[in-house]
This record gives C-alpha cells, structure tokens and sequence, in this order.
C-alpha cells in the first residue's frame, strides 16, 4: 500500500513538473513572439523617423515625396477561394525633383534601389542622392516588396529576384506615367549590392525601359553565394514564407532568380564595379558574372579595384578615391541620360553633399 501511495506521489509529481515545463516553454515562445512583434514595430518607428530626416537633409536641394501604388500580386500561397486573391501589392517609393527645374522640360530619372536582403532605402544614401540631384536627374528609390519597415507581413513578402524585381520596374513606370518631365528615354537604373542584383536583372528583363545600368558590388549567383555565406544567411531563402528550399532541393529555382544565369537577355550599356577585399559579395562571385557576359560576347563596361579601402562599400563612402570612382559611373551614366549639370570634377561632388544647387 505504501509503495502504491509512492508511486503515485512520484507519478503526480512527474506529471506536475511536465505541465510546469510546458507552461513555463509556453511562457518563453510568447515572450520571444512579442519581443519579434516588437523589433517590427521598432523598424516601423525607425522608418518614419528616415521618412523625416530625408526631407530635412535634402530641403535646400529637392522636393521630397513618398508614393504608394500597386504592383504585382504577392507570391504567397494564398487560397484561391478567399476574397481579394491575387489582389495587387501596394509598395513604396521615394521621389526626389530637384528644386528649380523647367517642369515644361524633359528631365532623365534615376532609379536608385537599395539593397539587403531585408534592408530599405536609409540615410546612407543621402550623400549619393544629393549628387544625382545637382546633377538634374531626378531620383526614385522603391522600397520592394519584403523592404524593412513596413511590418512584419509586408517583410515576409520578400521574392528575392522574383517580383521583387517587378516592383523596381513598377517604380520606374509610375514616374513616366505620374511626371509628364521625365524622360522615358532617358532613365537609368542604378545599385549595389542586392540593388546590383535589382539593376541587372531590370536590364535583362525589361530591357526597352532603360537606357543604362549601374551594378556596384552585384549579387550575381546565389547558388555560389550561399555556398560561401552562413547558415542564418541561408535560412532567408529557404524560410516557408520565401523559396522554401534549399539550393540542393530546387537549383533550378535559384538559377532563375541569379542574374549570371540569365547574362544572355542583355542588351543595355552597362557598367560593373567590384572591389577584391569585399568581404560581402566576393570578388569571385562578381567574376563569375563578367565571365559569363564575356562567354556571351555581351558588349558592357567593368572595373574591378584592388582592396580598395571600405571593402564591400568602397564607392559609396565619403574618401576622395570612394568619389573618384563613383565619379567614374557619373559619367558612364552621362553618356547615355544627359543631365543638364555633368560633373567636371571630384570636387564638385563634394559640393553637391553640402551645398545647394544653383
């Protein structure tokens, strides 16, 4: 009787300490929820905060705006039975007009796209815009489908090479149809890093819509990149709310998405920066992608520096050598847009970050 007595106090007690466990896991998995629930928030914080500080940075030079219009539909696995499927993605942009241009005139426009796999337009560019600005172009910079700060639903909308890339090109086609002073023959697509990845594969997909490209630092191969990079890196793509594969379950799918993979569509001038210490988007992932073009006798411009310094963003930084190389680009991107006010010398983009247009 007694053991019958301990053995059900021990079974009670075992039972008793597994609901504790449970409840007390419970506890930690809607912690961790809220604390996830509230970094987006922060992020949304964050973003409205930027949305501010552009308009006071670029004041003297720009007029400043942010538009929302529809893209495509969301690549989400949606039921088809559910009202408003296959609805239109609402997605952001930045316009930036210079202040003081004949609105009678036809003006070329850049289309500036950021980059990160989850990142957004911010603050870094600023110095960047304002050179564009003096120059007379005017800028769009669309914050695409799965950008940072807009929610943790927009987030998750992320289509890394996919309609992701739509959206850049929504970006650019809302301007020509919104601002009768653009020049839809004279539009440019321009960014480094995954916004590299964003202006090739705008090149090769739509390649009537643009008179020249600019890739800094492109994502050129992602089966080769997530061969090098790390496993939390991977995960992004193969989240179930993105690919949801890995590279060795669908290789097909990440060759359509990589623009080294897709070389043979283009028909745009085109000028490639990289940099041998980049630590990001390797050197020979760059490589790869002018090997390709030069395998399908592509006609395009490239230059690759020698660890120069700032490493992964080695042209978009403030040092005299950073500016010298992105003064390259300016006037690679002059030969075909024409802005009314070239840049003559490195000196004058140094100008353009601190002082009005005149």
């Amino acid at each position: 009787m007694k053991l019958k007595l301990l053995l059900l106090f021990l079974l009670s007690a075992s039972v008793l300490k597994a609901q504790q466990a449970e409840s007390l896991e419970t506890k930690v998995n809607a912690l961790k929820q809220q604390i996830e629930n509230l970094s987006y928030n922060f992020d949304e914080l964050s973003k409205g905060i930027e949305d501010v500080s552009w308009d006071q940075k670029l004041a003297d030079i720009a007029f400043v705006d942010k538009v929302r219009f529809s893209s495509l539909a969301s690549a989400q696995v949606r039921s088809k039975t559910g009202k408003g499927y296959n609805n239109p993605l609402t997605i952001y942009a930045y316009v930036f007009i210079p202040k003081g241009i004949d609105l009678n005139k036809k003006h070329p426009l850049m289309v500036m796209v950021h980059g990160g796999v989850h990142g957004n337009f911010g603050l870094s560019n600023v110095h960047i815009v304002r050179e564009l600005l003096a120059q007379g172009y005017i800028v769009a910079a669309p914050e695409y489908r799965g950008s940072t700060g807009y929610g943790k639903k927009f987030q998750r909308e992320i289509d890394y090479g996919g309609k992701e890339i739509d959206d850049t090109k929504f970006t650019r086609d809302y301007m020509v149809q919104n601002y009768d002073f653009v020049d839809k023959n004279r539009i440019g697509v321009m960014g480094w890093s995954h916004g590299g990845m964003h202006t090739l594969m705008n090149l090769f997909q739509f390649p009537d819509s643009y008179a020249v490209g600019f890739a800094g630092v492109p994502v050129s191969d992602l089966i080769m990149r997530l061969g090098y990079m790390n496993d939390e890196y991977r995960k992004l793509f193969s989240a179930d709310y993105h690919i949801g594969k890995e590279v060795f379950q669908n290789v097909k799918e990440y060759r359509k998405r990589s623009p080294v993979w897709n070389v043979e569509k283009l028909k745009t001038p085109l000028l490639i920066h990289a940099n041998t210490n980049d630590d990001d988007v390797l050197i020979e992932e760059v490589e790869h992608l002018i090997s390709a073009l030069k395998a399908n006798n592509k006609k395009f411009e490239y230059k690759i520096y020698e660890d120069s310094p700032g490493g992964h963003h080695f042209d978009r930084i403030d040092n005299y050598t950073s500016k010298e190389y992105r003064l390259k680009a300016y006037r690679f991107l002059e030969t075909y847009l024409k802005p009314s006010h070239p840049f003559k010398d490195v000196n004058a983009l140094t100008k353009a970050a601190y002082y009005p247009t005149k």
